[in-house]
């Protein structure tokens, strides 16, 4: 029997750019998100059990604050179902109110309705 999900997942029509907050280094591509994690879609695969701490670009005509920072756990890295890029998941650590807040706000507008 498989693990069940307690959050659904919501996949997102729209993907954030990525930044690692100290580098500026585009991580990945947000295409996934959950109030307890997001899966990113990058072109090289992630290590896994590593903390980042990351920074996407928010678009300013949809959200008040420019951008939105969080710290995350890379959990598992595979390759996606595209062989020219990997899927890693990504355990949200310390999440907010505000970070529940955003999370909503994205999917509310690039979620797909199910």
């Amino acid at each position: 029997m498989g693990i069940h999900r307690s959050l659904k997942r919501r996949h997102l029509i729209y993907y954030l750019r990525v930044f690692d907050r100290s580098s500026s280094k585009l991580v990945g591509h947000l295409v996934d998100v959950t109030t307890r994690g997001m899966m990113l879609i990058s072109e090289a695969p992630l290590p896994t059990e590593v903390e980042f701490e990351l920074r996407m670009d928010l678009p300013p005509d949809l959200f008040e604050s420019e951008a939105w920072e969080v710290d995350a756990r890379s959990i598992w890295s595979r390759p996606d179902i595209n062989p020219a890029f990997w899927d890693t998941g990504l355990q949200f650590l310390g999440f907010t109110r505000r970070d529940e807040l955003v999370v909503s706000d994205l999917v509310t507008y690039y979620g797909l309705n199910d």
